[in-house]
């Protein structure tokens, strides 16, 4: 049975790790000054939240398959009750779509469980 959305534990904040985390893969696709002003704005943003089937949308990125080590991990995770991070989310206009800049392995394992699940993120 797949667990419903008050199931899935999160963190009130994301992980100081995660930081770091979306400044090296926002460095890939924006200047670096600029991904460095989206991460202090990341650092800033309040925590709110997206259904699961809406950021992939949003994101038009493709799922992870349960084969994947980390989806993997992030599901053992929701299983035992581990509380799992917020997700790092930028909007990005000019390439007309959501930047899942820290959290794409969380994000596969949550919506895996259930795509109507609410999930904690901070946005910009």
């Amino acid at each position: 049975m797949a667990k419903q959305a008050e199931d899935i534990a999160w963190l009130p904040a994301p992980e100081e790790k995660n930081y770091p985390a979306a400044l090296s893969y926002l460095s890939l696709i924006y200047p670096e000054k600029e991904a460095a002003a989206l991460v202090a704005k990341l650092r800033k943003a309040k925590v709110t939240q997206f259904k699961a089937k809406d950021i992939f949308r949003a994101s038009q990125l493709s799922l992870l398959g349960v084969s994947n080590s980390h989806v993997k991990k992030d599901q053992k995770k929701i299983r035992k009750g581990i509380h799992l991070s917020p997700l790092l989310l930028v909007r990005s206009p000019q390439h007309g779509k959501v930047v899942i800049a820290d959290g794409y392995h969380r994000l596969c394992a949550v919506y895996q469980h259930h795509e109507d699940i609410w999930i904690r993120c901070k946005i910009v």
